[in-house]
């Protein structure tokens, strides 16, 4: 078994895949097992990413039969994968080559730390670097889990650290992501509660803009079918259901009554 397993939900990624492939095989850390889950793709992504996997023993691909959505094929992708430490990996972004190196020392070396990230690059379709994103997150590194739950849970962030490295055994212990758009958001508020978040003051993750996010090519209303496909004509109210999770997260988090009680607090300015 690998000490890192990824894993790479798609669909549809033919034009971004083989960088994305080739940014995880120049990692200096090699110890990875890489599954792609593919959506049951309509384009060229099962060829290139078989053939990726017939020259990279460490790349394995399952392809769905049909497309299940993408919250589901998030979580089968890790379900599928093995591994000490775990990472979901995006079709269209890039990571620097010591990406994985730096970020698997910082969860060896830090048993209090479940997640580690470190600073992101925005770049456009052809991979040109624009600006920096200044995810400002440093209460994610607080010892408490309601300062760490209180600014996780906030919308003022782009949840990029969903995309960093996490322990498995505390991943497992969270609904992973849940049906519902915004559903990222709150499993990074539950990882929270669990320990520590750490950033490494390096740009070595690359987020690209391009007109294919789901963000840009689907309408707000029907982002939940791409999100889960038994969501198909029903219209949830994402805000409410998110409110929902923070409520439960809250109440199975492994902390104590003090910290619970803070982390409510943090709910009705939040509303």
């Amino acid at each position: 078994m690998a000490k890192v397993g990824l894993g790479l939900p798609v669909y549809n990624g033919q034009r971004y895949i083989a960088e994305a492939l080739a940014s995880i095989q120049s990692q200096t850390f090699d110890d990875w097992e890489l599954v792609i889950c593919d959506n049951a793709s309509t384009d060229n992504t099962e060829s290139i990413c078989r053939e990726a996997a017939r020259h990279d023993s460490r790349i394995r691909y399952h392809r769905n039969r049909k497309n299940l959505g993408a919250g589901p094929n998030f979580n089968l992708a890790f379900q599928l994968s093995d591994g000490l430490y775990f990472k979901w990996v995006a079709h269209d972004d890039l990571c620097a080559p010591d990406f994985l190196s730096k970020t698997v020392a910082v969860l060896d070396e830090r048993p209090d730390v479940v997640l580690s990230s470190t600073r992101i690059m925005c770049i456009d379709q052809e991979g040109h670097r624009g600006g920096e994103r200044m995810e400002q997150l440093e209460e994610t590194e607080s010892p408490f889990p309601s300062v760490r739950f209180r600014r996780l849970a906030s919308l003022s962030h782009g949840c990029f650290d969903v995309l960093g490295l996490i322990r498995r055994d505390v991943l497992k212990r969270t609904p992973l992501i849940s049906s519902f758009i915004g559903s990222d958001r709150s499993l990074l508020a539950e990882l929270g509660l669990y320990g520590r978040f750490a950033r490494i003051p390096e740009v070595l993750f690359f987020s690209r803009e391009h007109s294919g996010r789901s963000i840009r090519a689907y309408r707000f209303r029907d982002r939940n079918q791409w999100w889960d496909a038994k969501l198909r004509g029903k219209h949830p109210l994402p805000w409410n259901r998110l409110l929902l999770e923070y409520v439960r997260i809250i109440a199975r988090a492994p902390i104590t009554s003090d910290e619970r009680v803070r982390c409510f607090l943090t709910l009705p300015p939040w509303i």
